[in-house]
């Protein structure tokens, strides 16, 4: 029996695991293998909720959590994946337009191996594409079932405020979550 805690999701109806697994070293510092016995024992201890990003490892860490998944049976986890930063050499491959999270979302699906992504985060803010775009954008992704909530992560109070109104202005799709930028504080005893 697990002693895992579970809890919402925001203000959704999601329940996930209290703790979530994060899968940035997959590929990198825990190579496949090690990956696999680190979601394993997540799971075993009732661990449902596991987060990557298509950046880390360069796509790496979320071909590895969608080959542990495939021998899993995918509506017990929650997968996140993020979008945002450069994925290859190209002008359109890197930030948050239209192109970009359209191309990234397709790939993040074949890298995990899945029909849908449970929460799909913008990674970082992008100045360089209007907020409109990036919004509407991800409001389409939920339409059309690839992505099933939306969040942030790295974004300032007043940009994620900026777009909980826009998106409420709209009528679109919300962001649910906030994955925030770890402080380190020093000096502090």
């Amino acid at each position: 029996m697990s002693n895992m805690n579970y809890r919402y999701l925001g203000r959704t109806g999601l329940k996930v695991s209290e703790l979530c697994l994060g899968a940035m070293t997959f590929g990198r510092e825990a190579d496949e293998n090690t990956s696999f016995a680190m979601m394993d024992a997540f799971a075993e201890a009732g661990g449902t909720f596991i987060d990557t990003a298509d950046v880390y490892t360069g796509g790496k860490s979320e071909e590895i959590v969608g080959k542990w998944l495939g021998n899993q049976a995918r509506e017990d986890f929650t997968i996140a994946t993020k979008v945002r930063f450069t994925m290859g050499d190209g002008a359109n491959n890197v930030g948050l337009s239209r192109k970009h999270i359209t191309d990234a979302v397709e790939q993040s699906l074949r890298r995990l191996d899945v029909d849908y992504i449970d929460l799909y985060q913008v990674h970082c803010y992008d100045a360089g594409t209007p907020l409109e775009e990036t919004l509407s954008t991800l409001n389409t992704l939920v339409e059309q079932g690839k992505v099933r909530y939306i969040g942030v992560s790295n974004y300032k109070s007043y940009q994620i405020q900026k777009a909980i109104d826009l998106s409420k202005a709209m009528g679109w799709e919300g962001f649910i979550s906030l994955q925030p930028l770890y402080i380190a504080v020093s000096g502090i005893e």
